[in-house]
């Protein structure tokens, strides 16, 4: 049986913002039992915004929160880090509207957060258990979950690109698969996209060292991916970040083609609203503790 954690000690981490391009001091603190994942705009009178769906303002080319006139951005990368690693309770303290880009994976917030160490807290995680199928489509993109013993990602992509075929993976969503599988796939763009971002004041902070960019010929990025499916391996990424969002981990089988963030947060509020399918249960003796994935890195 799981326990609520939260972090040992507070990490800090400075770094530029994907869409602002503003220099972002962010801070993760500890914080208790039942709190679940709460933003703090210490520029904004420290408005609190809360990591849930509720608090989704829009989907634009990243997952944006708001809450009384303060908005958070960007905020799927780290939301990811700290499901794989179960954190559940944390105080996110920033002084600017997004949360840092870093590499573009959640490769550097998994490794701070397993440098400062995971602290149990007294009370037992809930989790949702899928009952029956739900499933939403939108044009040529579908997401589904239907039950599972336990955590399950497939996932596939295509983007019609000459030297990218469909890319497909299914993978258990563990701790210990997360950091090694999951946390290390970069974020991806189309060069053919990037000027029409930067028109819409996009992208600002954009950079070949935070983004892989795709060009007609191929990746511009220096050196190899860290993936020969790695775009596929963010795309669980993402979705595992927007799924926290619920508020519990979700303990089922998600099947996803060609997944955003837009259809993610339409999909979990579906599934909000489809009671019949699903219901609150003590977390499951068979999801991995945090403890097992700090002994297992």
């Amino acid at each position: 049986m799981r326990y609520q954690n939260t972090l040992k000690s507070e990490v800090l981490v400075r770094g530029i913002g994907l869409h602002s391009g503003r220099t972002i001091n962010m801070k993760l603190k500890p914080a208790p039992r039942d709190t679940g994942i709460v933003f703090v705009r210490k520029d904004k009178k420290s408005v609190e915004v809360n990591a849930s769906v509720n608090s989704v303002a829009d989907t634009t080319f990243a997952t944006n929160l708001a809450f009384d006139g303060a908005r958070v951005g960007t905020v799927e990368h780290l939301l990811s880090a700290l499901a794989g690693l179960n954190i559940d309770n944390l105080c996110v303290e920033l002084d600017g509207p997004e949360v840092p880009i870093m590499d573009g994976s959640a490769l550097y917030f998994t490794h701070k957060i397993l440098e400062v160490g995971i602290a149990k807290q007294a009370k037992k995680v809930s989790c949702i258990r899928i009952l029956k199928p739900i499933v939403i489509t939108e044009g040529h993109c579908q997401i589904a979950i239907v039950p599972y013993e336990g955590t399950k990602i497939s996932c596939s992509v295509n983007y019609n690109h000459p030297l990218f075929e469909e890319q497909k993976l299914s993978i258990d969503v563990t701790g210990t698969n997360f950091i090694k599988e999951i946390a290390p796939a970069r974020t991806f763009g189309f060069l053919r996209d990037v000027r029409m971002l930067r028109l819409n004041g996009l992208a600002k902070g954009g950079s070949l060292d935070n983004a892989i960019v795709v060009g007609e010929n191929g990746v511009l990025n220096k050196g190899e991916l860290r993936f020969k499916d790695e775009f596929v391996r963010h795309k669980i990424l993402d979705t595992i970040g927007d799924f926290s969002l619920l508020g519990y981990p979700v303990y089922g089988h998600i099947i996803a083609h060609r997944p955003g963030h837009s259809l993610n947060v339409k999909f979990l509020r579906k599934l909000l609203l489809s009671a019949d399918s699903w219901e609150i249960i003590s977390d499951p003796v068979m999801m991995e503790s945090s403890r097992s994935i700090a002994t297992q890195v």
